[in-house]
């Protein structure tokens, strides 16, 4: 279990909570798909998320593996700025019920959403939404995340 105060009160305290290896269940959904059998699909996967050290302009940082072994660096800058991999790509907010919302603009027009929360310490969910330009809603998604844990000796 994360020795991490718990519900998070606080962004670092909440990065800070991210922090482990997880169990990972995604269900996607694409919206505008026309057919019976392409419109949703699961996989599992184990995901990797290391806290990184702040930088001075920064409430934290996580590295995140996804199933594939592709990584990417999240840094959290102060006043809710969001970077990835070094180029800004959005924003963040955390919100008083302890749950963290990033708002994702492509350059394509499409806006991704992701809302995240803890339930646990040890179970994360989160959903996500994708809208186009005109805010139609293309793809969405919901995860399960439980952390893996040692058992005692």
């Amino acid at each position: 279990m994360s020795d991490q105060p718990f519900p998070p009160a606080n962004a670092a305290a909440f990065l800070g909570l991210c922090a482990g290896e997880w169990m990972s269940l995604r269900s996607s959904f694409e919206l505008s798909s026309g057919g019976d059998d392409d419109w949703h699909s699961s996989e599992r996967g184990e995901l990797v998320v290391r806290s990184g050290e702040p930088a001075d302009a920064s409430v934290g940082e996580l590295v995140v593996t996804a199933p594939g072994g592709a990584t990417t660096c999240l840094r959290f800058q102060n006043g809710g700025a969001l970077a990835i991999d070094g180029a800004l790509a959005g924003q963040w907010r955390f919100w008083p019920d302890g749950s963290m919302e990033l708002n994702l603009s492509r350059p394509d027009g499409m806006t991704v959403q992701e809302r995240i929360w803890f339930t646990r310490a040890n179970l994360r969910l989160r959903s996500t939404t994708a809208t186009d330009q005109e805010g139609t809603p293309l793809q969405g998604s919901f995860c399960t995340d439980i952390r893996r844990v040692s058992k005692a000796a």
